[in-house]
């Protein structure tokens, strides 16, 4: 019967979980999506400020200043953390071409009026003093150089905000890689938040390994516009580790050629763009490559850069709230997340994502694609009763249940008060358990008769103590003599004594009667029971003294007084 009862409370807990699991799966967080990272998703465009200035001395000295503005490259980055650290190329932001030889190419073109190509090449000319003039302009700087060359480098972050930013916000190297292909790390110069932060791009902990493993690509082709959003492409990893240059891309299905296809997006400026994992939409790589060829560097390159950095990779309260949004509109619980979306909106009001899932939500609230429409009726049924999955199956259950439990406790104490020996049995041969006999009751003392044996009142017997004087002589054994005077201690003064068991009624405790001047301490030794020892009582309290006593228990008055 136990196990009757732990089985069907097994099966009741189970079938509660199956009742259950319908809303615990609306909760699920949903997997195939791009739309946690693409918020976080900016435009980045490097570009050298080159200030020279050219000394024509052909003639007279003149000074002629230029200044230049040389892009050096642009590409996509991920923004990993609230304050707006971003994740890109270092190809994006640094080049190995030489900007002091373009503009220096630039100014003598300008100046000279001779043709001379606006690259990063080193050029001759056909007239020698020009060209002694120009190969002194080329760096590197001497003491007889005809060019002053100042470069800077101006790092520009365009996040993906509505409506667009068409200054974007300054940024610094905290970090970039000898490769061109390595991570870079950069820092904005100032806060380039608000005060709850930007929105930041999850890191996953590994790349998945399995071949054709699908992910998604993202990034811009311009600066972020209103008819210029972010480009999504899906696409395939390989299997194996990273190989020469990166992880490889390939359609398992051998219907588009992805390398050729993602290297465009890269020439298009998806360089180092995020690869996003399907399942969790989390950030595995970042896109590198071009022309038609197409490659992903894994995420812990990119982790690595940025703890060379010092920079931590974290999320924000931006994307707490919006993950709690996603979830409602991916759930397609429409009215529970215009009010999610909005708080996202309260918090970063320029997040195009929450945006536009908002407009759709509150296009789609209420309708007949809204779940949470479809479940209010059912439980305005069901809480009538008039449809839904019913109560009563479940009440049932838990009174079968209750039921076989009591059932089961009362067939277990009934065989055991069944299987239980007799007293008489016990220590017998047919329980083979030697038990030992039970005790023998002692017989409880009679209850106290608070009637028996009352307090009398019994006259004293005996002469008064003496009451001795600061300073008379001490009395000697033979017999104190009285102080005229003395306290109320004269014979004849009543005093409460108990009364003796043994001694019959209407008889003194000293063995005399109860008159005042009766006979003294001697008659009463010798008592009215022959063959006895008379019974001693206090000269002062009147309680009775016990044998060979010196001092009364009760008062402490000596015995023999």
């Amino acid at each position: 019967m136990r196990r009757l009862g732990t089985a069907l409370a097994l099966l009741g807990g189970l079938a509660l979980a199956v009742a259950a699991m319908p809303a615990a799966l609306a909760h699920e967080h949903p997997s195939g999506i791009t739309d946690l990272v693409t918020p976080a998703v900016v435009r980045v465009e490097a570009t050298a400020k080159v200030d020279i200035t050219l000394l024509d001395h052909l003639g007279e000295l003149v000074h002629v200043e230029r200044s230049y503005e040389v892009p050096i490259g642009s590409g996509t980055g991920t923004v990993v953390n609230p304050e707006g650290a971003v994740v890109t190329l270092t190809r994006v932001v640094e080049t190995g071409k030489d900007v002091a030889v373009y503009a220096a190419n630039r100014i003598f073109a300008e100046h000279h009026k001779v043709k001379i190509p606006d690259d990063f090449e080193r050029h001759k000319l056909g007239d020698d003093r020009l060209d002694h003039h120009l190969q002194e302009c080329y760096p590197p700087k001497s003491s007889t150089a005809t060019c002053i060359v100042d470069v800077a480098t101006e790092i520009r972050i365009f996040p993906n905000i509505a409506p667009a930013d068409a200054e974007g916000f300054r940024a610094e190297i905290a970090r970039a890689g000898d490769d061109p292909d390595s991570p870079a790390v950069l820092v904005p110069v100032g806060r380039a938040d608000g005060g709850a932060g930007m929105p930041t791009a999850p890191l996953a902990a590994k790349v998945p390994d399995k071949e054709g493993s699908p992910v998604a690509v993202a990034g811009f082709t311009g600066r972020p516009a209103a008819d210029r959003p972010e480009t999504v492409e899906i696409a395939h990893l390989r299997a194996g580790g990273a190989g020469d240059g990166g992880r490889r891309f390939k359609d398992p299905e051998g219907k588009a050629d992805e390398p050729v296809k993602l290297g465009a997006l890269v020439d298009k400026g998806l360089l180092g763009g995020p690869v996003i994992e399907d399942k969790k939409g989390e950030v595995v790589g970042l896109l590198v490559g071009g022309g038609k060829e197409a490659r992903m560097i894994g995420v812990r390159e990119i982790t690595t850069a940025l703890a060379e950095a010092k920079v931590p990779a974290r999320r924000g309260p931006i994307d707490a709230a919006f993950e709690q949004a996603l979830t409602r509109f991916h759930t397609e619980y429409y009215g529970d997340a215009v009010p999610a979306f909005q708080r996202v909106l309260d918090l970063y009001p320029g997040h195009v994502v929450a945006a536009a899932h908002l407009k759709t939500s509150q296009a789609k609230r209420g309708t007949a694609e809204d779940e949470g429409t479809k479940r209010a009726p059912a439980a305005a049924d069901a809480d009538a009763g008039g449809g839904g999955m019913p109560l009563w199956p479940f009440l049932a259950g838990g009174g079968v249940l209750v039921a076989a439990v009591a059932a089961g406790a009362l067939l277990l104490w009934r065989r055991g008060a069944a299987q239980a020996p007799e007293p008489a049995e016990a220590g017998t041969v047919e329980t083979g358990v030697p038990v030992p006999e039970p005790p023998v009751a002692i017989p409880r003392r009679p209850p106290v008769d608070e009637g028996a044996n009352p307090t009398v009142v019994v006259g004293r017997s005996f002469p008064a103590l003496p009451k001795i004087a600061p300073g008379d002589p001490p009395t000697g054994p033979g017999g104190p003599s009285a102080a005229p005077g003395g306290p109320s201690t004269g014979p004849g003064r009543p005093v409460l004594v108990a009364r003796d068991p043994g001694r019959p009624d209407g008889v003194a405790p000293n063995g005399g009667d109860t008159a005042p001047g009766a006979a003294g301490a001697g008659a009463g030794a010798a008592g009215t029971h022959p063959g006895t020892a008379a019974q001693k009582y206090c000269t002062a309290c009147g309680m009775r003294l016990g044998h060979a006593h010196r001092f009364c228990g009760f008062c402490g008055h000596p015995a023999e007084a």
